[in-house]
């Protein structure tokens, strides 16, 4: 199957089709049966079989958590793994094989199917080009329908959820040759405000985070108005004091006396400088050379407050090697006390950006037995040094040091 011969059928199927045309083609080369895609939910902890309503004698369980297992171990490694397919009764047994579908960084989900033998490394690289086709393929389409959306719910959300979750990137984590960004978010029972945004230019890398005061439908609508107005002066390509007063005056006169505090972010990719503008929000957390520090930077007042003064742009230190950890103050509230958010960053120092970001999440699950008292959000950027073209899905395969020389 040449890519050609694979887009045309894509082309010519419906959206909500092209999965089931990449698994007609796998399941016609390769003898296989089965043939499926496993989409994640936000936070990537669990999984639906797409899509997610299959006949009733398929039996098998929906949703899946991807904890612990081969599911988990797939996308944390980025690599296909074969093992033996577990029982099933009335057919023979095979080989169940999984495979990471991931663009850009984004692992969107897993791509599973039953062989009769254990595929050939030939067979195994098909394999591995088909699920990278679909990330694409998945990514193209999901534009057009709702069916990926829905079929990755396992229960409809709030309003001020479904408005939350509108305002994040299409995409939690993306790699750039100089840079990788992942961004995690844990709701609490109450939506609160909490937002991050990110956007690549030529030469700039532009990150938001914000976290609007309140809970439920008021907190998301300040959160829409200053998502909106920074979203809107930098596509301008307004300055980040430019878009901080934007950001500020839309709260200030539709947010009905509410505030949203919130760090901005540009990073020239040519030079590594890096400046941010820093509105009433926590000190960001800077692993460096195996040790954590707080990035201590003047703090200016949040969006929308009667007087907020003037905001400053501050130059931010920022070497190859670095991790930067932007975080809401969900990720530090007085029943987190129990969560040693340094000592984790320490810890995942190896990892990928979207596993540290993903493992943060879930350590502060587990300390707070689930109870969370505001939104939490991270996010977790690897400066890897202009002219750097290190680009790798792969978990362990970012340490956080100093590019080494070949």
């Amino acid at each position: 199957m040449t890519v050609e011969e694979l887009m045309e059928a894509i082309e010519q199927a419906p959206p909500v089709d092209t999965v089931a045309v990449v698994a007609r083609l796998l399941a016609e080369q390769l003898d296989a049966r089965d043939v499926c895609f496993l989409t994640t939910e936000l936070g990537g902890e669990t999984l639906w079989r797409f899509p997610a309503r299959r006949p009733k004698r398929d039996d098998r369980q929906n949703p899946i958590q991807a904890v612990d297992n081969i599911y988990d171990t797939v996308m944390r490694e980025q690599k296909l793994h074969v093992t033996a397919s577990p029982p099933d009764e009335g057919r023979p047994t095979g080989q169940r094989v999984v495979a990471p579908v991931t663009v850009r960084g984004d692992a969107i989900g897993v791509l599973e199917l039953i062989t009769p033998d254990r595929p050939s490394p030939v067979e195994q690289h098909r394999i591995e080009q088909a699920a990278h086709a679909l990330a694409y393929v998945v990514t193209a389409n999901r534009r057009f329908t709702d069916l990926y959306e829905r079929g990755r719910r396992s229960a409809r959300p709030t309003l001020a959820a479904e408005i939350q979750q509108n305002l994040l990137p299409d995409a939690l984590t993306f790699e750039a040759g100089q840079v990788t960004v992942a961004g995690g978010l844990e709701p609490a029972g109450d939506i609160a405000g909490d937002t991050f945004d990110y956007s690549l230019d030529e030469h700039t890398l532009h990150v938001s985070i914000t976290d609007a005061m309140g809970h439920n439908e008021p907190a998301a609508l300040l959160a829409t108005l200053a998502v909106g107005a920074l979203r809107q002066t930098r596509r301008a390509g307004a300055s980040l004091v430019e878009q901080a007063h934007a950001a500020h005056e839309a709260v200030l006169e539709h947010g009905f006396d509410g505030s949203v505090t919130g760090q901005l972010l540009r990073v020239d990719l040519r030079t590594g400088r890096a400046l941010l503008v820093n509105a009433g929000h926590p000190w960001p957390l800077r692993l460096r050379d195996g040790r954590v520090a707080e990035v201590e930077l003047d703090v200016d007042l949040p969006f929308g407050t009667s007087c907020p003064g003037r905001y400053r742009t501050q130059e931010l230190d920022l070497q190859p090697g670095d991790r930067l950890v932007l975080l809401t103050d969900g990720m530090i509230e007085r029943n987190t006390t129990s969560f040693d958010l340094p000592t984790v960053i320490a810890r995942d120092a190896h990892l990928h950006a979207r596993e540290a970001t993903r493992y943060m999440t879930r350590d502060l699950r587990k300390a707070t037995h689930g109870h969370l008292l505001d939104d939490a959000t991270v996010v977790c950027l690897d400066w890897h040094g202009p002219g750097s073209s290190r680009r790798t899905s792969v978990a362990g395969a970012h340490p956080v040091g100093p590019p080494q020389s070949s």
